[in-house]
């Protein structure tokens, strides 16, 4: 005889041993639960999050509320239901009684699982080129230039990636292509907080903090080079030999895009062409070059021929001033950035007439070993 799930009560653990502490992960039959004692009273509600499956079980209290350690999505204890506001975002919960020191949980919800329905996030409806919804394929080219230059907004400086990044705008009009500029120091746009380390799913498309927060700025960055743009010119300074400490803070958040690759073979940015202009008082362009190269073609950018333009006058030249005035009267690094803009926008087009990138990317050589399937209790959800 089939058993009657509605009946189903199965232990748990020793009630002494989940009361040390005030949430406890528990799997049973591959249900995840999680299991919470407060005042004396234990609670049990479904440990899988409603934002993208997130171990509640693994979180803490806040109150009556279990909060997910991925995101700080809360959930009632005993009724599931998200926090006030929240109410209708709720998770399964589960009947729990306490028989001869043995917990014991009823398999069965007793309410069921409901995510509050929720408009797709802009992000998400970016269509690419040619297809249904994106520019058409014959449309003008479209460049974005990010400066990554930091500088006070009250006490303005000149920059030479700043000015050469001009340069490069200017003759991308003149190209006919479509311009944008995005100047960093403009946005306000927090850091990355390290989701992925917590676990490879947690870091999500888009980015949680651009979900979380709507005053994070950052978004226009991930709307022009994931959606906007056919090509995109990173302008940094040197600093101590790397790029800026603002180029780092964008990289960092860009791991949303790369992290689609690894958790679900999905390619965020196609056939799409990056250029670099790395300016400088100290040396090391190469190994400035090196850097965004590696990362920008792992995000799955194309890149021309000679695809940076890099200036520097050597680790002695503290004289920044001449340094300026150099750069802005340098016949020779203008016609360099023209040079690039040229190859760029001519690889563009190359790659909107015959595409070389693809949805999806063969895992060996680069992310060989596909991640295991995820166990234990309901779906993940979107």
């Amino acid at each position: 005889m089939a058993t009657d799930r509605r009946e189903d009560w199965r232990d748990v653990g020793a009630a002494d041993e989940l009361a040390r502490q005030p949430v406890s992960e528990v799997v049973v039959d591959r249900t995840r639960l999680a299991i919470t004692h407060t005042a004396g009273e234990f609670g049990a509600i479904s440990g899988v999050c409603n934002h993208v499956g997130g171990p509640l079980g693994k979180g803490f209290l806040d109150g009556d509320y279990v909060v997910c350690p991925w995101h700080a999505y809360k959930f009632h204890r005993r009724t599931g239901e998200g926090e006030p506001g929240f109410e209708d975002d709720r998770v399964p919960s589960h009947d729990v009684r306490v028989v001869d020191g043995r917990v014991q949980v009823r398999l069965a919800p007793k309410t069921p699982r409901h995510k509050k329905p929720h408009a797709p996030h802009p992000l998400t409806l970016i269509k690419p080129r040619g297809e249904e919804g994106g520019p058409p394929r014959d449309a003008p080219l479209r460049v974005v230039g990010i400066s990554t230059t930091v500088m006070a907004k009250d006490l303005p400086r000149e920059s030479t990636s700043d000015f050469l990044l001009g340069v490069a705008l200017e003759r991308a009009k003149a190209r006919g292509a479509e311009t944008r500029l995005i100047l960093l120091r403009e946005l306000r746009f927090r850091a990355c907080e390290g989701y992925y380390s917590k676990s490879e799913r947690a870091c999500t498309w888009p980015c949680s903090i651009t979900q979380m927060d709507p005053n994070d700025q950052l978004d226009r960055v991930y709307e022009a080079i994931v959606g906007w743009a056919d090509v995109f010119l990173i302008a940094t300074p040197i600093r101590w030999g790397n790029a800026s400490s603002l180029y780092f803070k964008m990289a960092e958040r860009m791991n949303c895009v790369q992290n689609q690759i690894t958790i679900a073979n999905r390619v965020l940015m196609r056939n799409k062409v990056a250029a670099f202009i790395i300016t400088g008082g100290q040396d090391n362009v190469q190994g400035v070059a090196g850097q965004m190269l590696t990362f920008f073609g792992e995000l799955g950018c194309t890149f021309p021929p000679f695809p940076f333009v890099g200036h520097s006058r050597g680790w002695d030249a503290e004289d920044m001033e001449n340094n300026v005035a150099h750069v802005e009267r340098s016949e020779e690094l203008r016609k360099g950035v023209h040079g690039l803009v040229e190859r760029a926008l001519d690889l563009a087009h190359v790659l909107i007439e015959h595409p070389v990138s693809h949805a999806r990317v063969p895992r060996g050589g680069r992310k060989a070993h596909a991640l295991a399937p995820r166990g234990g209790g309901e779906p993940a959800g979107e």
